[in-house]
C-alpha cells in the first residue's frame, strides 16, 4: 500500500508541477499582452491549478497501472 501511494504521489505530484508551470507562463504572458503582470493573480491561478490537478489525479493516473 505504501509503495502505490508514494508511486501515485510521485506521478501526481510531477503532473502538478507540469500544471502550473503551463498556468505561470500562460498568465504572466496573457497579462504582459495587456501591459501590467499581476503577480498575485499569477500565484493564485497557478496555486488554484495546481491543487485542480492533484485532486484530477486522485480519479486515475494513466502512468500507474492497476495492480
Amino acid at each position: 500500500m505504501k509503495k502505490s501511494f508514494a508511486k501515485w504521489a510521485k506521478a501526481a505530484g510531477i503532473r502538478a508541477v507540469k500544471t502550473i508551470a503551463q498556468t505561470v507562463i500562460a498568465t504572466i504572458g496573457t497579462s504582459a499582452v495587456l501591459g501590467d503582470v499581476n503577480w498575485l493573480m499569477v500565484l493564485s491561478s497557478s496555486a488554484m491549478a495546481g491543487l485542480l490537478s492533484v485532486l484530477t489525479s486522485i480519479a486515475g493516473l494513466p502512468e500507474i497501472k492497476s495492480e
